[in-house]
């Protein structure tokens, strides 16, 4: 029988790398399969139920060798048993095809991107015909997708999505709203109360993300309207102003003690599966 997911749970994802941060900037950033593993681990003990995975190479560098992928996805999951996502944006700069390849590393959900956003001063490139083949695939794999949405036109997408392919298999249908990117959707209140007021009817959970100094505003706003939540050194670097990250366990028990505020428990791995319809 799957496990029921409590209404007060708090799903917590981390998101330990990201493809912007240099390892020499941040030698705290995990960048090497033993590295991630330990993240993982360390991760998963302080509250986190899931891990939203961009891989590196032995130069630090971002990539999507498919060796490589397989070999953090392996890793993560023999240090720990959080719910294994990857990235499938990789960098601004890795071309539609090898992304669609990520799926091939066989995780249990992968994040799909609603459209295409200005990144700072880079373009991150979902075009519809992209998006349309990657959300097909994921439910030929049995893949739970995480759809991320950066404004308010991707949360139409979705809608448009769902009404002409249909929800996955397991009938749920989980979303991240990352905010606070140059380029998308600020991270304000404001902001994510329009989001979530324009979620399709079919989304069964939601979750956010403040990148940079909106890390604890979105984080405080999503959990006053009972969504979940992201966090990571992909997303932020300072626990507080000026002062850098330790580790990304610390920004998950910072989460936890957020959640613990508004009453909410960090959900266990396996209500994750449950929450994302792969139990």
């Amino acid at each position: 029988m799957s496990p029921q997911v409590p209404a007060e749970s708090l799903l917590i994802t981390v998101a330990p790398t990201g493809a912007e941060t240099a390892k020499a900037d941040c030698p705290q950033l995990p960048t090497t399969p033993e590295e991630i593993a330990r993240t993982a681990a360390e991760c998963e003990a302080a509250g986190a139920a899931m891990i939203h995975i961009h891989v590196r190479d032995t130069s630090h560098a971002p990539t999507l060798d498919q060796s490589l992928l397989r070999e953090w996805v392996a890793a993560v999951r023999e240090s720990s048993s959080l719910v294994v996502q990857l990235s499938t944006g990789g960098s601004v700069h890795d071309p539609l095809d090898e992304r669609l390849r990520v799926l091939d590393a066989e995780p249990d959900s992968c994040s799909l991107t609603m459209g295409t956003t200005n990144f700072g001063d880079d373009v991150f490139l979902n075009p519809w015909p992209f998006v349309k083949d990657l959300y097909q695939l994921a439910l030929e794999r049995g893949v739970a997708p995480e759809f991320e949405l950066f404004d308010l036109g991707q949360v139409h997408a979705l809608g448009r999505l769902v009404r002409e392919y249909g929800v996955p298999a397991g009938g749920k249908v989980h979303v991240d709203f990352v905010m606070g990117v140059p380029g998308g959707m600020p991270g304000t209140t404001p902001a994510l109360v329009a989001g979530v007021a324009a979620l399709p009817p079919e989304v069964t959970s939601w979750s956010a993300t403040g990148i940079g100094r909106s890390t604890l505003a979105v984080a405080m706003a999503s959990l006053s309207m009972g969504g979940h939540l992201r966090v990571g050194m992909e997303d932020v670097l300072t626990i507080s102003r000026g002062v850098p990250v330790d580790s990304n366990a610390q920004l998950v028990e910072r989460a936890v003690d957020l959640g613990r505020i508004a009453q909410r428990t960090p959900m266990s791995p396996a209500h994750c599966r449950e929450l994302l319809g792969l139990s």
